[in-house]
């Protein structure tokens, strides 16, 4: 079964809009998974303009099912996980100022760093992801820093998914293979919605875990937060 896990990230910013407390974002989390979410994702950047140092102290006591923390590996990410100690961190490449990720790891110029940080990770109890191009030069280094778990970034699929999706969905399909080859688990995220995440459960039946963000929290705008998280939930077993 695919897991899906809902990233609060939007809340967080909705919220910060207006300063207080409204939205409640870990209402919204408890909320979240009352609906279906199988865990909740943040990435707390350090200018904290969405999920702030105390959301992820709040959460940490709060969340249920499965807590995934993503960021850059900064002095400030680790000492958050060390403390948070999450069910997984996902690693992602972006500097601090970006709006959004946008590449995966080049995991063969920074093998080296990926496999100290991970082994600092996993002696914490902590599984590890680490975002990921659909490149299969970048799985056998990956296969190497000790990662228990990839994300496959696919914002590539999501905007070429309909001019035509199996051209678009086929780079993902060989590297999902070949990370199965090697013993990793395979979570994928960016920009999957509700148009293209069904075929990409179908044809990467095997998946481990969504992450889902801003496309189903603006879905909720439409359908309400519950029902959309039913509505991925059923694109995904379906």
């Amino acid at each position: 079964m695919t897991k899906l896990s809902v990233n609060i990230n939007k809340v967080a910013t909705l919220r910060n809009a207006r300063g207080g407390n409204n939205p409640d974002l870990i209402q919204v989390a408890k909320d979240a998974e009352r609906f279906g979410a199988q865990g909740i994702t943040i990435h707390p950047r350090p200018d904290e303009r969405h999920i702030r140092y105390d959301d992820v102290m709040a959460l940490k006591d709060t969340v249920t099912t499965e807590f995934n923390i993503e960021g850059y590996p900064d002095k400030r990410y680790m000492e958050i996980v060390r403390l948070a100690k999450p069910h997984q961190a996902t690693l992602v490449p972006d500097p601090p100022e970006a709006l959004t990720s946008n590449t995966g790891w080049d995991t063969i110029t920074f093998q080296g760093m990926l496999k100290d940080i991970i082994a600092e990770l996993q002696e914490t109890g902590v599984r590890t992801s680490i975002f990921i191009n659909p490149d299969p030069k970048y799985f056998e280094p990956a296969k190497t820093t000790g990662t228990d778990r990839v994300e496959l970034y696919t914002e590539p699929y999501a905007s070429h998914f309909h001019q035509d999706k199996e051209k678009a969905v086929a780079p993902y399909v060989t590297v999902a293979n070949l990370a199965k080859e090697l013993g990793l688990g395979i979570n994928a995220g960016h920009d999957l919605d509700l148009h293209n995440l069904k075929f990409l459960k179908e044809k990467i039946p095997f998946m481990d875990e969504v992450s889902i963000g801003h496309a189903l929290i603006c879905d909720a705008l439409y359908y309400g937060l519950e029902n959309t998280i039913q509505m991925y939930r059923r694109q995904l077993e379906s």
